[in-house]
């Protein structure tokens, strides 16, 4: 029994990896949230608002930066790889209550790529698209503009799995979770703001962790 016991426990690392293993495939084709309810060991749930998410590589994936700017881009990965790459280390809050303390995310500033694209004068907010084909978010410029909101490449010190947003997401580190849309396609400058996906079904515009309660009524999903 002694000898038993201690092969568990030698053996509950694999086991462990191999569930997180199975979440993060698990989540990939599960758009209802189910798997969130199911506990890893990284701490995060799980969650997709898409039928299925297509899955890019470093080959197939573009970032289009456009609107209200002067030089449109369309950013391999590789490219985004080559610019000046930022460390932030922040909790990861959700409106649903869980949290991951001290989670590092690097990528690069997104007011580095903004400047380089040149924001037209008449540039107020940003509007952020995924190529689940779903998901939207928005921030205004003086919020996009922020030190800790970073275009996202690694997360605790790997490159983005899919099930995390992979290859590329935003993360706005002051606001709550929702708001670093995953699977990042598309960047466009906008003489205002309009709602994201949540936004639209009632959650806060402005999602500042400890200064928003997340939403602004009760949405029905």
């Amino acid at each position: 029994m002694l000898g038993l016991g201690a092969a568990g426990v030698a053996a509950a690392p694999y086991v462990q990896e191999g569930v997180d293993s199975f979440l993060g495939a698990a989540a990939g084709k599960d758009p209802t949230g189910i798997t969130g309810l199911l506990p890893n060991s990284s701490g995060f749930r799980y969650y997709s608002v898409a039928d299925s998410v297509p899955k890019k590589t470093p080959a197939t994936y573009r970032l289009d930066i456009g609107g209200l700017v002067d030089r449109p881009a369309a950013y391999t990965l590789a490219q985004l790889r080559a610019l000046p790459q930022t460390r932030v280390v922040r909790d990861v809050q959700c409106v649903t209550g869980w949290r991951v303390p001290d989670t590092p995310f690097e990528g690069v500033r997104l007011s580095h790529l903004l400047d380089l694209a040149g924001v037209k004068p008449a540039g107020r907010a940003l509007r952020f698209l995924c190529f689940d084909g779903t998901y939207s978010e928005s921030l205004t410029l003086d919020q996009a503009r922020r030190d800790d909101v970073l275009v996202a490449l690694k997360m605790q010190d790997r490159d983005l799995p899919h099930s995390h947003g992979g290859p590329v997401r935003l993360y706005v580190a002051p606001m709550y979770f929702y708001k670093s849309a995953k699977w990042l396609s598309g960047i466009n400058v906008t003489d205002r703001v309009l709602p994201g996906y949540w936004e639209e079904l009632g959650y806060d515009v402005d999602a500042w962790v400890g200064r928003s309660n997340g939403r602004t009524d009760t949405p029905t999903v």
